[in-house]
């Protein structure tokens, strides 16, 4: 018996060590044993919503979970690894696109910023894309969600890296529609994220057999929070399905007065877009238990994942979001690629990234397509627990399935992508 809790506590450590090294296998070169920095330095540059309606789902934890991952990357290679020092340097683009442009032009000209990771705000995050491509620097999303990155906008230094609004429709309005929701009315926020969301669910139910009744934009920002007249079209239109497609801030105003208005009391159910344990936690478990909803990531999914938010949880005071979670892990990717390619250069960086295959406590059976940089990697149909099905604080989603790294994915064909040589 002493023996096997030895090697359960041996397997235990084993397993935590690689979620927070972010281990990774795949083709390419061997790992450089000497890495020649272009300016001597590397840094990281974060750009996201520290003050507003996604500040709790990203915002200054996200830049937390990036100097997690430097930490880590050190801990692994030494804390010379890549020849001379990673910094980290942030801005908050208050979901402003004309900001989020400024700031990555200063972070790149002024600030020699090598990456600029996270961006949601699916506005900001093209804004960034744009610049990314006209000053020559490496760029992954992790937050902002449009399909627009690997298709119409896409070019050589941009990277999306883990959800977009394709994966969620897929999972979401497929499953939905399968289980008779078919009359759906849609209601978004219009803006790029929103209007990407309400075309690829719109197209989702409709493949699936379903119907989009209506679909209706609210304003973003929101500055009243009030989605009264679209929630009192619902009780009129009388759909199946209301499909709401609001994130952070703007969807627990939705998800709490839809419960005002008794909508479900009517046989209107509500379908769920985009979910981050954040707004669970904001709305509590009553406000959505057993609603169903698409993620790349949940803490608690395996060993791997628990353990990484078991470090977060002591850095952060809570659990990390699938934001939070990618950007640790998008971190200790790009600067792997580094090691591998031996620079930082961007050029060179890009060729380590692209058709490299990995598997971390993030990404499962990711792989990083060369035609439009879209990160395959697998996802889950989740739903939120109820407050007896949770055992532990922050114990809010069950797997009901997992959604294959191809069948998450766009298409090529359908992307629009013509990406440079």
């Amino acid at each position: 018996m002493r023996i096997q809790r030895s090697l359960a506590l041996l397997l235990a450590a084993l397993i935590a060590a690689t979620a927070c090294s972010g281990a990774t296998t795949g083709p390419g070169p061997a790992a450089s044993a000497a890495v020649t920095l272009t300016d001597g330095k590397v840094v990281i540059g974060v750009i996201n919503d520290q003050s507003g309606v996604y500040a709790d789902l990203s915002g200054k934890n996200a830049v937390e979970a990036v100097n997690m991952a430097i930490a880590d990357f050190k801990a692994k290679y030494g804390d010379n690894a890549l020849g001379g020092p990673i910094e980290v340097i942030t801005a908050d683009h208050k979901n402003d696109p004309a900001l989020a442009s400024s700031k990555a032009t200063e972070f790149y000209e002024r600030s020699s910023a090598d990456v600029i990771l996270d961006v949601p705000t699916s506005s900001a995050a093209l804004a960034i894309a744009k610049v990314a491509n006209d000053e020559k620097k490496l760029y992954i999303n992790i937050t902002g969600a449009t399909t627009d990155l690997t298709g119409p906008s896409c070019n050589k230094y941009t990277f999306h890296y883990a959800y977009d609004t394709y994966m969620l429709a897929q999972g979401t309005g497929t499953a939905v529609v399968a289980a008779g929701g078919k009359q759906w009315y849609i209601i978004y926020p219009n803006y790029a994220f929103g209007q990407d969301m309400n075309k690829s669910f719109s197209a989702a139910v409709t493949a699936s057999g379903g119907t989009v009744i209506a679909s209706d934009g609210s304003p973003f920002p929101n500055q009243t929070g009030d989605f009264s007249s679209l929630l009192l079209k619902a009780g009129q239109l009388k759909p199946q399905i209301l499909g709401a497609m609001q994130a952070g801030g703007d969807l627990q105003n939705v998800v709490k007065q839809y419960n005002q208005f008794k909508l479900a009391d009517q046989g209107v159910k509500l379908a769920v877009g985009l979910l981050f344990d954040t707004d669970i936690t904001a709305l509590g478990l009553d406000a959505l238990a057993g609603v169903q909803y698409t993620t790349p990531w949940i803490w608690n999914e395996d060993a791997a994942a628990t353990a990484f938010a078991d470090k977060f949880l002591a850095k952060t005071k809570i659990r990390p979001t699938f934001a939070h979670a990618g950007n640790y892990s998008a971190t200790m990717q790009y600067l792997e690629a580094i090691r591998r390619s031996g620079s930082d250069d961007a050029l060179a960086v890009v060729k380590a990234l692209e058709g490299y295959k990995f598997n971390d406590f993030f990404i499962h059976n990711g792989t990083i397509r060369p035609e439009d940089h879209w990160v395959m990697h697998d996802a889950f149909l989740a739903q939120v627990k109820s407050k007896a099905e949770s055992k532990e604080a922050f114990d809010y989603s069950k797997i009901v399935s997992t959604i294959s790294a191809d069948k998450a994915s766009r298409p090529l064909a359908e992307t629009g992508c013509n990406m440079p040589k």
